[in-house]
This record gives structure tokens, C-alpha cells and sequence, in this order.
């Protein structure tokens, strides 16, 4: 099962509260106050794996809920902190905050004297972001735009979150920090106080994860034009191959190997449909995971198939990406005409460079495994142009 969008909740720890203790040992009946630290609470930390291409592991585990931190104890000892979660997501994964709760606060201790003020809370518009070992802190817009298509974009929050690069960390939740105990609050004028702090509630919220694919050349087309049996014949992908419609249901990812152990990740997104760009067919679940490619291959079934021609299907493929994001046709783009092996399929060539002039096409036979190798050349060759612009 393919999972590549899913809605998730979120709870960090709470803090531990701080204790209210005295010293006391034989010859000292009057001691000084000696409650400790609450603990902090665990964290909720999303890291970028590139081992993983889906979010089925949040499918079957929505609820993630870090450990609450230990109260503080007597004789100055501070409670355990909460042990942090960190969730492994694949590489490619947006996250959109949809709600922040407010968790209740901790249990404040009734006693004589007032309470101090509570810490200050530490959920904020702040995102930590822990790269190989250091942590930084930046400042997010959350009023900035999201980067990506705007068509799909309405009733999905706001993008706090891009984990591109593997080993990349995200607090998607902070655990609170752990109350102070009373041997904090000492003073010459105050010298037993009987009160400490509760802990800091940690935060929470619902959350949508959604992946983007990170892949060097996307493969585009209509259905049954050959990209399932393209990616067979170039990587060692096996994904279904069948006569017909829509045999690909989700992304397919294959890795092409060349002799000097170059490697390319080439992505076959299921078969775009007219109106894809209002998501018919589920278009928007397709088209969004070709965003990141540095180069699109539009494969076009030059032999007609189902009753298509081809400079329709080049026409018709550029109009709906176009409408589902303009900076789409920005890309280096490249046609490949798939199916040369048919009789029509020549005749069909040499009419679509009669309408579609002064563009090049790459005529392959993907099924017999003609052209294969001129077509890992002219990827190559275009994803390191692509990487010098």
C-alpha cells in the first residue's frame, strides 16, 4: 500500500512539576527548602529518511504522544526527562499544521503562599531544526506563502515544515519544560518557601504530512503510453506493466546505473487525464510529486493506442501542467515518442514534427528496448545542464 498524505495528531510531554521539600537529617531539624526540578517533557521529532518512499508507518500509528517528564523529589533530586519520539519520514515530506491545541496546564500545588508566576510558554511560532547534530533555531513566516501549487493547497494549513535531505530534524512538538522546585525560590527575606512550579504543558496539534517525491526526472504522460515498461527497461524497478488504462496507481521510483556508477532517480507518475489539474483522476495526487524533478520526459504513445493523436496528447499534457503550476513548464522539458514499433507510428512521427516544430523528439521503442540507451544518454546529459543553471 502506497500512503503518501496523511493527517496525524500530536502531543508533546508534559513538564514535571517541581517538589516542595525541606532538608532533614539528625542535628539539622531546621533545613534550608531542598525540593527539586521537574523533568521536561519528551519531544515529537520528525527526521528525514531516505530509506523510507511512503508514509505507511503513520497510517498505522496517527497518535504520536511523547513521554511526560518526572516530578521533582526531595533532597534537591530532579525528575527523569520524558524520552523524545522521533519519527522517520521519506525525504520530500511537507508538513502543514492544521490546529495547535492548548494542553491543560499542570496541577498547581494549594498552598499558603501565592504561586510564582507559571514559565513562559514555549509554543511559539518557533521551529527548531537539528541538522548532524547542531541545533538551530529559525524564525518561520507562517504569513509567507507555501512554496508549491496553489490549487491544492486551500483547507491544508500552513507549511511549517520541509524535510528534504536526509537526516534533516523537525520538533514538530516541543516537550514543556519541568517546573522549578521551591529550593529556587530562597531568599534572605523568605527563606522557606512552600511553594513551586507546576510544569510547562508541552504542545500538541493535528498535522498533515504530505510527500513530494525527490527524484531528478519525472516521466509524464497519458495512460497506457508506456512509462511503467520505460522504467522497467532503464532501472531495475519492476512496477506492473499491463494493456491498459491506468495499470500504475501510484508513483514508481527507479534508479538508472550507468558504466562510470553514475545514478539517476527517475520517478513514472501514474497517467495524467484531461482536467487533472482540478484533480480529476486524482490528479492533484499525481502531479505533485513531479514538483521537485529537475527534468520532465513528456512520453508520448506516437502509435495512437486508444485512438489519441499524439500532438493532442503534447498539447494537451503542457495545458494541464500549465494550469496546476506554471513554474511546471519553466523546467527543461523533453519528448520522447514511445512505440515506434507499431507500423502507424512513423507516419504519426513524421506528422507531429510537421504541427509541432522546432522541437526535437526522441523516437524509442521501450517494449523491444530500441532507443534505451540514446534515452539514459539525453537524461543524463540534461540533468547535469539542469544542475549548472
Amino acid at each position: 500500500m502506497f500512503i503518501d498524505e496523511i493527517k496525524i495528531y500530536a502531543r508533546a510531554g508534559h513538564g514535571g512539576k517541581g517538589a516542595v521539600a525541606f532538608h532533614r537529617e539528625a542535628y539539622v531539624p531546621k533545613g534550608g527548602p531542598s525540593g527539586g526540578n521537574g523533568g521536561h517533557g519528551g519531544s515529537v521529532i520528525l527526521q528525514a529518511d531516505h530509506d523510507l518512499n511512503n508514509l505507511i508507518a503513520q497510517y498505522y500509528v496517527p497518535r504520536l504522544i511523547a513521554k511526560d517528564g518526572d516530578g521533582g523529589k526531595g533532597k534537591g533530586m530532579d525528575g527523569h526527562a520524558g524520552k523524545d519520539i522521533i519519527i522517520n519520514v521519506p525525504c520530500g515530506t511537507l508538513v502543514w499544521q492544521l490546529s495547535q491545541g492548548q494542553p491543560a496546564a499542570a496541577t498547581e500545588d494549594d498552598e499558603d503562599e501565592a504561586a510564582p508566576p507559571r514559565l513562559p510558554s514555549s509554543a511559539s511560532l518557533r521551529s527548531v531544526f537539528r541538522t548532524s547534530g547542531r541545533e538551530t533555531a529559525e524564525e518561520v513566516d507562517l504569513s509567507a506563502e507555501p512554496s508549491g501549487p496553489a490549487p491544492e493547497a486551500a483547507g491544508k494549513g500552513e507549511l511549517i515544515a520541509d524535510l528534504t535531505e536526509h537526516g534533516q530534524q523537525f520538533i514538530l512538538c516541543k516537550g514543556g519544560r519541568g517546573g522549578l522546585g521551591n529550593r529556587n525560590f530562597a531568599t534572605a527575606a523568605r527563606q522557606t518557601p512552600r511553594f513551586a512550579q507546576p510544569g510547562e504543558p508541552g504542545g500538541e496539534g493535528e498535522y498533515r504530512l504530505e510527500l513530494r517525491i525527490v527524484a531528478e526526472v519525472g516521466l509524464v504522460g497519458y495512460p497506457n503510453a508506456g512509462k511503467s515498461t520505460l522504467l522497467t527497461a532503464i532501472s531495475r524497478a519492476r512496477p506492473k506493466v499491463a494493456a491498459y488504462p491506468f495499470t500504475t496507481l501510484h508513483p514508481q521510483i527507479g534508479i538508472v546505473e550507468y558504466a562510470d556508477f553514475k545514478r539517476l532517480t527517475v520517478c513514472d507518475v501514474p497517467g495524467l487525464v484531461e482536467g487533472a489539474h482540478q484533480n480529476v483522476g486524482l490528479g492533484h495526487k499525481f502531479l505533485r510529486h513531479i514538483l521537485r524533478c529537475k527534468v520532465i520526459v513528456l512520453l508520448l504513445d506516437m502509435a495512437g493506442t486508444d485512438n489519441r493523436a499524439p500532438w493532442d496528447d503534447y498539447h494537451q499534457l503542457l495545458h494541464e501542467l500549465e494550469l496546476y503550476d506554471p513554474a511546471m513548464l519553466e523546467k527543461p522539458r523533453y519528448i520522447v515518442a514511445n512505440k515506434m514499433d507499431e507500423p502507424v507510428a512513423e507516419e504519426n512521427l513524421q506528422k507531429f514534427k510537421r504541427k509541432i516544430r522546432k522541437t526535437p523528439v526522441l523516437p524509442i521503442a521501450a517494449g523491444f528496448d530500441q532507443g534505451i540507451e540514446e534515452f539514459k544518454k539525453l537524461i543524463r546529459e540534461a540533468v547535469e545542464e539542469a544542475a549548472v543553471a
